[in-house]
Formats: structure tokens, sequence, C-alpha cells
């Protein structure tokens, strides 16, 4: 079941506000080129075992459009994906492609405006050889992720919102957005320096 719908308008930062650090992908996984706009949909999990890419491209002709391909990869030392492999993923209505691991054709994919959130790029291809389950737990960028699980991503980071959690983090996230959209930088000033003061009076600073 796809628990996305709504997160397109919520950005990283908001989620990450309300939710813990173990569902914020680490700094290592980050768009291959910018600007890259903000994408969300259910994770379709693919493991990929080390040297081996095998299975994203199995995963490719099997995700349903809207999903977020995420991957996590034996190793970053082989691309796991490429510049066709991403055309037809783009052609199939897959909204991103998260890989804990390394890509190729960059240029290729920064021109048909893919986006890619990975490690980095390397020009060597992996083997296709090593069959395994799709749609199982992974981890990437440090954080456990299961099929269906809600994935936004956009130049601030990655975050995974668990699925049976979407609904009530949704709810928090607009409520929070529209509580920010109503108060001006005077009044956050005013309230930040209070909240401040406040906490430094209880260390005992006196300055």
């Amino acid at each position: 079941m796809d628990h996305s719908a709504g997160f397109q308008e919520i950005p990283p930062t908001t989620l990450a506000d309300l939710l813990s650090r173990e569902q914020v992908m680490d700094i290592g996984i980050r768009p291959l080129w910018t600007p890259v706009p903000r994408v969300a949909g259910p994770a379709f999990t693919v493991r990929c075992a080390p040297g081996d890419n095998l299975m994203l491209h199995a995963a490719v002709h099997r995700a349903e459009p809207g999903s977020v391909l995420v991957v996590e990869a034996g190793d970053v030392d082989y691309a796991v994906a490429g510049g066709n492999v991403c055309a037809v993923a783009q052609r199939r209505g897959i909204a991103a492609l998260v890989v804990d691991g390394v890509i190729r054709d960059l240029a290729e994919v920064r021109a048909m405006g893919f986006p890619v959130f990975a490690r980095g790029v390397v020009p060597i291809p992996g083997a296709k050889s090593v069959v395994a389950p799709l749609g199982g737990r992974i981890r990437c960028g440090g954080v456990r992720i299961d099929a269906g699980d809600v994935v936004v991503g956009d130049e601030e980071g990655v975050v995974v919102v668990p699925a049976a959690r979407a609904a009530e983090v949704l709810d928090g996230a607009r409520a929070k957005l529209a509580k920010e959209a109503g108060e001006s930088l005077d009044d956050w000033e005013r309230a930040h320096r209070a909240r401040i003061d406040r906490i430094l009076a209880e260390n005992g600073w006196t300055g």
C-alpha cells in the first residue's frame, strides 16, 4: 500500500524535526546533481551483493510507478546503475533512485533530470550474477527500511517515514508548517531569544 500521498509538500527538515535521528540518512547519501527536486514515494527495497548489480536491474522492471528505488549496495567500488538503467527507470515512472553505493554516467543522469541520491560515482560497472530477494528489509545511509516506507528527499537529505506512522507524521508535519507560516520572523526571533536566554540562565550563564 502506498502511504506517501501528501509527502511531496513536506520538506525533509520538517520531517527530521518530528522523527528520530535513526530515520535520517547519513551525510554520505547526497543528490548527485543540483538543484534536485523534492521526491517522495514508497520504498521499493533492493539488496545487491558486493560487485554485483543484478537485483537493481531486475527491480527497475518490477517497481511500481511513483516508487523510490532504495538500494543497499555491497560496496562503493562498482557502479550499480548507469545512464540507460536510470532512463528506463524514469520512463517507467520511478520517482528516484537512492543508493548506499555508487552509480556511473552522471552526465547522462543529470541531463535527463532523474533524481539520484548516492555516495558518489565510479566509472566501472558491477557484474550481473547474484540473485537475492526483492522487497526485504535493508539498510541505506544507516537507516533501516522496509518496503512501503515513505522516502522523502531533496537537497537537504533523505528521510524515511515508517509506513505505520505515515498518517500521524504527515498530520504533524502539516500542523508544524501551518504554524510556521503564520509566524513572522520578528515573532520567531522574540520566542527564540527568550528560549535561549532561559536555557542559558538555567545553566548558570550570567553574561
